[in-house]
């Protein structure tokens, strides 16, 4: 059976993707330059790992396929099989995510999958003999089992190295040396927990065989795009934005489009193809395959709840799934606006008047809203915060969709994908989330917001957490721009003022274009002036309503703000501990 996806063009070439290369032109002198330059910028910012650093992790992973097949020689031993069988036991470790892509960094992690056979048990065995032998090893730290997530894992680091070891037990008495995972036979009546440990090497492999020029291509301008992510705030997808594995299956795909491009024409067209991109359209990088083991595999005309997937990015290997079922309505306009930042700035560095820093600059994001959500976390020690910051941190898109939810999606939430401790609070966690009224949406007087019964839903969904214990809490309250903690800031350093990042970031990418406009075109609305001069002036006028003795007053009722000041005026009540109400001149 022939790979999806793989066809011949009359030319005798292989075709890679569902559809037609979009372009087949090659790289000019001028894409090979500017390549050349991407390449030296992120060699600059520290994206590629030491030599020392890559030996390191070779010699972990060695040492930890060695560790599980001492570890299933001793259970099958204590099991009672004979000797001969005990010689025969085997496992095997294999790896994906971003170390199997070659595209990790120096302290990535390491994603691994110990695969077993059926007579060694995910419970008993590996979360408990396995777990055994690695907590009395000095060379392993910081062991953390999962055994309750989604996808079962142990978190630990092996000289210093971390590493996130899932486990997949098949239905084989024996593991072979030489084994297959990419087979679909290796499926076969093995339990969920399995299925989904084996989604992440068996999608890593196909995305591999499905893209063209791995090396030249592929790995820099997916190495380019996870690191603009991560600049841009929209790296987490727990947080309902883009991880690693949908970073790569976009960037495939754009390979696939364009597979004679190098890669400063890559991110160009990555830009340009997903601004003008109508989702939920599905990204596929191969045709979705029915299997013939009957697991449920993406399908919106079969399956409702794939039809309220908003940015369907699928996985290539059987069973095929949806990557991206944690975005929402408001992470995905976070994400829109930003592949139309992209898409803009590219543009103006092909007239060589904008360079790789602009693309990258770091997303300003408390200095972005006018009005937060924070959320604090606590426990006892350690070790419960460990688990219950694994657990909110899993239910915090739900705070998200509640809030989308209960006001018809008037009031959209931007979460922070990162999180922040108060180094004076012990065993303390907090996350935040940007508050703005939907654009372009005529406003009502004296309309308001009322999600006090939202957060106190999801607080309580929170505190339904079958490990809790006493001092794990949980507390949601509205903090204004002005009263973001020092913390949060690099250094425990405010910024005096918004940031030149933060001015660029308001407008458009063109009016980096020496004599074009300076416009914004928020979604929905109309394109508004945001120039250094209109920044300045928002910000005034905010403070100004900051300090009016209307302020002591809850709700508020201000007028609606000059046209050079883009805000919303709509009351919100945010908690029921303490009442909390802004009006639209504070929401964005």
């Amino acid at each position: 059976m022939g790979i999806p996806g793989l066809s011949n063009q009359n030319n005798g070439q292989q075709r890679l993707g569902i559809t037609e290369p979009i372009s087949l032109a090659g790289p000019t002198e001028d894409d090979v330059i500017k390549t050349g330059e991407l390449e030296k910028y992120l060699q600059g910012v520290g994206l590629y790992e030491s030599q020392q650093e890559a030996v390191g992790r070779e010699e972990v992973l060695g040492r930890l396929d060695q560790i599980v097949k001492i570890w299933v020689k001793n259970i099958s031993r204590a099991k009672g099989f004979n000797e001969q069988l005990v010689h025969e036991a085997n496992a095997k470790i294999f790896t994906f995510g971003s170390y199997r892509l070659g595209v990790h960094g120096p302290g990535a992690d390491i994603d691994t999958l110990c695969v077993g056979p059926r007579h060694a048990t995910r419970d008993e065995d590996f979360f408990g003999e396995l777990r055994k032998m690695l907590s009395e090893m000095q060379e392993v730290t910081e062991l953390h089992p999962v055994p309750d997530a989604h996808v079962p894992v142990m978190k630990f680091k092996f000289n210093g190295v971390s590493v996130d070891l899932l486990y997949a037990r098949l239905a084989l008495w024996v593991i072979p040396e030489d084994l297959d995972i990419s087979q679909e036979s290796i499926l076969q009546n093995v339990d969920e927990q399995t299925v989904l440990s084996l989604n992440g090497c068996r999608v890593t492999d196909q995305v591999l065989r499905l893209v063209p020029n791995i090396q030249v291509t592929f790995r820099t301008t997916l190495r380019c795009m996870r690191f603009w992510a991560k600049r841009r705030g929209v790296y987490s997808n727990v947080a309902g934005f883009l991880g690693g594995i949908n970073l790569a299956l976009l960037v495939a795909r754009i390979c696939q489009l364009y597979p004679n491009a190098l890669p400063n024409m890559l991110v160009s067209r990555f830009f340009r193809v997903y601004t003008q991109w109508r989702w939920p359209n599905p990204v596929m990088l191969c045709a979705i395959e029915e299997g013939s083991l009957g697991l449920p595999v993406w399908d919106p005309r079969r399956n409702p709840k794939d039809r309220y997937h908003l940015m369907p990015i699928i996985t290539p290997a059987y069973p095929c799934m949806n990557s991206t079922y944690n975005v929402t309505s408001s992470t995905l306009r976070v994400m829109s606006d930003e592949f139309r930042r992209g898409s803009e700035i590219c543009e103006v560095m092909e007239a060589s008047k904008a360079d790789w820093d602009t693309l990258f600059e770091s997303y300003p994001f408390f200095e972005s809203y006018k009005n937060y959500l924070q959320i604090d976390i606590t426990s006892e020690n350690a070790d419960d915060l460990r688990q219950w910051k694994g657990w909110v941190e899993s239910r915090l898109r739900q705070l998200t969709l509640k809030i989308e939810r209960h006001t018809y999606g008037m009031l959209q939430c931007h979460p922070h994908p990162g999180e922040f401790s108060d180094k004076s609070r012990p065993f303390h966690h907090c996350y935040f989330m940007g508050l703005q009224r939907k654009q372009g949406v005529p406003v009502n007087e004296g309309e308001q917001f009322d999600i006090r019964l939202t957060v106190e839903e999801f607080k309580h969904s929170v505190n339904a957490y079958t490990l809790w214990k006493p001092g794990m809490d949980i507390h949601v309250s509205h903090v204004k721009r002005r009263n973001i903690p020092n913390y949060i800031f690099p250094g425990g350093v405010r910024p005096s003022c918004p940031s030149k990042v933060n001015s660029e970031n308001k407008q458009s990418s063109r009016s980096r274009v020496p004599g074009q406009g300076q416009a914004e075109k928020p979604q929905g609305g109309k394109a508004v002036a945001v120039g250094a001069d209109d920044v300045k002036k928002r910000k005034r006028s905010e403070d100004n309503m900051d300090n009016s003795p209307k302020k002591s007053k809850s709700p508020v009722s201000l007028p609606p703000p000059s046209k050079e000041v883009h805000e919303d005026i709509t009351p919100v009540s945010v908690s029921s501990s303490c009442s909390m109400k802004f009006d639209e001149s504070e929401v964005n």
